[in-house]
């Protein structure tokens, strides 16, 4: 699928689902180097704000900017933190050891249950969100 041919909803929920997963993978990595428990809970409060920003970011442009319902910016926002969270399981899938006596069902598992886990109350998130923000441009003047 070409970029011209792409939704424009898509070509921004690739790139934030990107965000999630370098994010993700980054401080992950930068946390488990950590030498003590307060830097590490501050290595991931920070993936937790910069997730939530990029969530947030991502329901303005759906709603403001593409001016989508509230479900349809639900959808979008939900399916790209579900792409980050597949990317995620995928990436744990990859790391997991390859001794052939390590069960691989649950890291099949975990590349449905991940984005399910993420997806859905997203959903429910910025469903709620979008809502609020379209009654608040509504009311404006």
């Amino acid at each position: 699928m070409s970029d011209s041919s792409r939704p424009p909803w898509l070509a921004t929920a690739i790139p934030i689902a990107a965000v999630y997963f370098v994010v993700g993978r980054l401080f992950a990595s930068l946390a488990g180097a950590a030498t003590s428990t307060q830097g590490r809970t501050s290595l991931r409060l920070t993936a937790w704000i910069l997730s939530a920003v990029a969530f947030t970011v991502h329901i303005g442009l759906e709603r403001l900017r593409f001016r989508s319902s509230a479900v349809t910016t639900a959808i979008h926002v939900a399916v790209a933190v579900a792409f980050g969270a597949f990317g995620l399981a995928g990436a744990a899938a990859l790391r997991a050891p390859v001794d052939p006596n390590v069960p691989r069902g649950p890291m099949l598992l975990a590349l449905v249950a991940w984005p399910l886990i993420t997806g859905v109350p997203a959903f429910v998130v910025a469903w709620i969100a979008a809502n609020v923000l379209g009654r608040a441009r509504a009311d404006k003047p």
